[in-house]
């Protein structure tokens, strides 16, 4: 089984996350912030990744540390889970529909980290979230897990909408990344001979 465990602790978060890249889609998330657990939910269901995710942030002050950390803590776990990335597809890609609203997601398990984001809202709010730390959350996610990013709102007006098909689209396409491809038996899908890892700063 291809897991990865973090525990990250500082002056504005204190974070445990867990991940199984091999799971069901099974998930037991508490950021404290409602419209984000629904969301990182989402991903965990549709990528089949099974994901615990517990935070204790500094919410009185806002949200950002809170979505700023528990994706940092999500990418590491993700990173952490694929080793040396031996056997997998590496790439993933995802259109999805939700209604009025259609998304594109393509990603790169490539050990680059980089965030394309062609999205926006036409309110500030979702739930009790800041509309604003979505581009944010994916930018931390990437830059932890060591992966290019590419999100593409293509057309849509429902906002909540919106982000659900990206998120299902992220989600679907780690899937497909992930997934050990027979084919390639245990080597490393690059002619570098090795992927590298996230940059973020812990």
């Amino acid at each position: 089984m291809r897991t990865g465990s973090i525990s990250r602790k500082t002056k504005e978060t204190a974070i445990e996350v867990a991940v199984n890249l091999d799971g069901t889609g099974e998930y037991d998330v508490a950021t404290g912030i409602g419209f984000l657990d629904h969301m990182i939910e989402q991903f965990s269901r549709h990528s089949l990744i099974d994901v615990t995710l517990k935070v204790d942030g500094d919410l009185h002050v806002d949200q950002h540390h809170t979505v700023e950390d528990s994706a940092i803590a999500l990418g590491e776990a993700l990173l952490q889970a694929l080793g040396e990335k031996r056997g997998i597809s590496r790439y993933g890609q995802a259109y999805s529909p939700m209604d009025e609203t259609l998304s594109r997601v393509a990603l790169d398990i490539s050990g680059r980290p980089w965030l394309v984001w062609k999205a926006g809202f036409s309110q500030p709010r979702l739930g009790e979230m800041d509309t604003e730390l979505f581009e944010h959350w994916f930018h931390s996610v990437a830059q932890a897990a060591g992966i290019t990013l590419h999100i593409e709102l293509l057309y849509g007006q429902n906002n909540h909408h919106i982000i659900e098909s990206i998120y299902k689209g992220f989600a679907r396409s780690m899937r497909m990344a992930v997934e050990l491809d027979p084919r390639k038996g245990d080597a490393i899908p690059s002619t570098k001979g090795l992927l590298g890892k996230g940059t973020i700063e812990a």
